[in-house]
C-alpha cells in the first residue's frame, strides 16, 4: 500500500528540510512512499554562515540561485520531491529594538491569501500527512512562524470549497494528520550531551543546555518517535549539500554517529491534528492511515 501513502513537508528556507526530519523522510523514501518538500522562500537574505564561504563575491551577489542549486542537490540526496511557493525570505531582524520587515516579506503576506498557495499543492499533491513548524515556528524566525501560520489555515482549507474555490485551487482534499518537527528536543540534546561527556568527548551541546529559557524554547508533548537511525548518514549529506548554510566541520557533526545512533537513533514529532484513530505514542506518521490506505 506504500505507493498510495503520501507525505508533505512544509518549509521555511532551502535547507530546512535536510535538518529538520531529513531522516525521516529518506525513510519513507525507501519504503516507496511519496514524499514532497514545500519550501516557502528562496532563502535570499540568509546569512553566509559557512565560513570557509564567506566573502565569496559571487556567492553574496546570487545568493538565491546558489541556494536554489543547493536545494536541487538536498533533493536528489533525499529522494524526495520538492516544490516552491515562491515567496520572498524575511530575514532574521536583529537589534533593540528590532527593524521592521522589508516590504513584500513572506511573514507580511496575508495569512488566507499565502495559504492559499499552500492549499493548491495540497489538493495537487493530495498527501494523508503533513509536517510542519509549531506556533513558535522551532524557533522565531518570521518566516518560520508564518510557515506555521499557513500550515495551519491549508490543511483546513484544503477541503473548504467555500473558501478555496474548487475552480482556482483544484479539486478538494482534506488530510488525515498534522505534525510539528521536534527534532530540537530537550530529552534528545541532553541525552547526546550526556553521551559525549561520558566517553571523554567535548559536547557541543553544554552552551545549548544553559541557554535553554534565553532560547525560549518551551517542552514539547513528543508524541510520534520514527526510528531512522540507518538514514543518519543520508541526513548529513544533504545537510553539507546547502554549502552556504552549513560548514562541514562544525558543530551539526561534533557527535560521533555512532553513537547518536546507538544514544538516539530516532526523530521525533508532535501530533497536533489528527482525523484518524491512533494510539500515542506512535513510531509511524502513518499510523490510523496505513491500513486503510
Amino acid at each position: 500500500m506504500t505507493d498510495q501513502l503520501r507525505l508533505m513537508a512544509v518549509h521555511a528556507h532551502p535547507d530546512d528540510e535536510s535538518s529538520k526530519g531529513a531522516a525521516t523522510m529518506a525513510k519513507y523514501v525507501s519504503e516507496g512512499v511519496d514524499v514532497l518538500v514545500v519550501t516557502c522562500t528562496g532563502g535570499e537574505r540568509g546569512s553566509i554562515l559557512n565560513p570557509k564561504l564567506q566573502g565569496d563575491k559571487y556567492i553574496e551577489e546570487h545568493i538565491h540561485e546558489v541556494r536554489k542549486k543547493e536545494m536541487d542537490e538536498a533533493r536528489e540526496i533525499l529522494g524526495v520531491g520538492q516544490e516552491w511557493l515562491g515567496f520572498v525570505d524575511s530575514g532574521l531582524p536583529e537589534g533593540d529594538p528590532l527593524p521592521p520587515l522589508p516590504e513584500g516579506c513572506f511573514a507580511l503576506e496575508d495569512v488566507d491569501k499565502a495559504a492559499g498557495e499552500l492549499v493548491r499543492k495540497i489538493r495537487s499533491f493530495r498527501p494523508q500527512v503533513i509536517t510542519t513548524y509549531d506556533e513558535n515556528g522551532g524557533y522565531p524566525h518570521p518566516d518560520h512562524i508564518m510557515t506555521h501560520k499557513i500550515s495551519m489555515v491549508a490543511f483546513e482549507g484544503a477541503a473548504d470549497t467555500e473558501k478555496y474555490p474548487e475552480g482556482e485551487f483544484g479539486p478538494a482534499w482534506q488530510p488525515q494528520k498534522l505534525y510539528y518537527n521536534q527534532g530540537f528536543n530537550r530529552p534528545r540534546t541532553e541525552a547526546l550531551h550526556h553521551a559525549m561527556l561520558e566517553r571523554g568527548l567535548e559536547s557541543p551541546y553544554g552552551d545549548w543546555l544553559k541557554r535553554w529559557k534565553e532560547f525560549e524554547r518551551v517542552e514539547r508533548t513528543l508524541t510520534t518517535h520514527i526510528p531512522c537511525a540507518d538514514f543518519f548518514e543520508i541526513r548529513d549529506k544533504a545537510l553539507i549539500a546547502h554549502a552556504t548554510q552549513i560548514d562541514p566541520d562544525g558543530g551539526w557533526f561534533k557527535v560521533p554517529m555512532e553513537l547518536q545512533k546507538e544514544v538516539w537513533p530516532t526523530e521525533e514529532y508532535e501530533l497536533a491534528k489528527s482525523l484518524v484513530d491512533t494510539s500515542l505514542p506512535e513510531d509511524d506518521l502513518f499510523a490510523g492511515i496505513r491500513d486503510n490506505a
